[in-house]
């Protein structure tokens, strides 16, 4: 099989590395000085939103796996930024763009590509985190609005957010996967109430949301009323794409490969040590299968099973890259927040810890597994607890 590149894709591997090279300043050790700025910068030069059309704020080419993969390499092997990517950017605007009405596209997806608008996510309740049909969150119809009560809990940015995407229960009487609805609901409406709550990491990434009789229009509910369920899987598949993101942990273990070939005990190189070079290769296996995962994904429409593993896979895999790293930094891993010795500003330490809470969030390992096994290989279903 012949892999080399048509004379088109070899120049457009020159102009990404062009880009990159002119555009060096505008990133210091893959931070970009203004986020906001880098994002809109790659909107217009097709290194972010490039296959989502023009009149909704993208870039809007025709969707290439090759120039896709040559982006993501160079930009890996730059050690640049690939952008913003959040709820907003990876779940919502994919799920506006599948389901979402022509106007909805149009008002929410260019600002939140430009990160103009954050977004987080209502799906979890006290009461219904992986059995998430069970949710209580009501919205009684009043005229043409919904009054919304209930609460949400382990909302990521929610304190930080302008909007949520958020799962409410519109028609109590119907079966409970039916009775659904996904609406878009500004954060400032009064009656919303957002409590931060601190994590192991000692940052307040998650929060309760509790809601008080919040007036939403029905205009805003994506997809069609009571039909939130299948809405909400459309969402859940592109969160699943973000979380298992292989260029995201390809980047990660390209940082560690870096960070071992600099990082000395006693003079000698960490990579040199034979237990830690044992590991970094046996992780450096994981991440290309789950490289060459992804490509498969992007090749073919067939590949269920492939796209099932993704999310366990790449979370259990960006945990384990954190892991060595700390270990790799010996008495330095243990090391949080400020100070002298401090490498990559704290990151390895913080992604460790917040990595494990992802292989819960997002439909634990355990549900993924069962994911896996029931509708990608067949077996028969988890048998349910038989109360007594």
């Amino acid at each position: 099989m012949d892999l080399t590149l048509t004379p088109e894709l070899s120049a457009f591997r020159e102009e990404v590395r062009g880009f990159l090279t002119a555009h060096r300043s505008e990133y210091q050790a893959g931070q970009p000085r203004d986020a906001l700025a880098w994002q809109r910068l790659l909107i217009e030069h097709g290194y972010a939103a490039r296959t989502i059309p023009r009149e909704y704020g993208g870039f809007g080419a025709a969707p290439d796996i090759l120039k896709s993969r040559i982006i993501a390499e160079e930009f890996i092997a730059a050690g640049a930024p690939r952008g913003i990517a959040n709820q907003g950017i990876s779940m919502l605007v994919p799920t506006l763009l599948e389901v979402g009405s022509e106007e909805q596209k149009r008002r929410w997806i260019g600002p939140t590509l430009r990160g103009e608008v954050v977004w987080c996510q209502g799906y979890s309740e006290p009461g219904a985190g992986s059995d998430l049909a069970s949710l209580q969150t009501r919205a009684v119809e009043d005229g043409e609005d919904f009054l919304i009560s209930g609460s949400k809990i382990w909302t990521s940015t929610a304190h930080l957010a302008d909007m949520m995407f958020c799962l409410v229960r519109t028609e109590p009487d119907k079966p409970r996967h039916e009775g659904i609805s996904y609406v878009l609901i500004p954060m400032d409406t009064p009656g919303i109430e957002v409590r931060p709550l601190k994590t192991m990491t000692g940052h307040a990434e998650f929060n309760e949301v509790f809601f008080t009789d919040v007036r939403v229009p029905q205009a805003n509910v994506v997809g069609g009323r009571g039909r939130g369920w299948q809405v909400a899987n459309t969402t859940l598949k592109h969160e699943r794409g973000m979380l298992g993101d292989p260029n995201a942990t390809e980047a990660r273990l390209a940082a560690l490969t870096e960070l071992m070939k600099t990082e000395t005990v006693d003079g000698a190189r960490i990579i040199d040590n034979a237990v830690f070079r044992d590991r970094l290769m046996q992780l450096q296996a994981r991440v290309f299968a789950m490289k060459f995962n992804g490509l498969r994904t992007m090749t073919d429409e067939t590949a269920g099973l492939a796209r099932l593993v993704v999310k366990l896979q790449g979370c259990e895999l960006n945990h384990q890259v954190a892991a060595l790293a700390i270990d790799a930094l010996g008495e330095l891993g243990v090391l949080y927040h400020d100070g002298p010795h401090l490498r990559a500003r704290g990151s390895w330490q913080r992604n460790y810890m917040f990595d494990l809470g992802l292989i819960i969030g997002g439909g634990t390992a355990q549900i993924q597994k069962n994911i896996i096994a029931e509708r990608g290989l067949g077996m028969p279903r988890e048998p349910k607890t038989v109360e007594a």
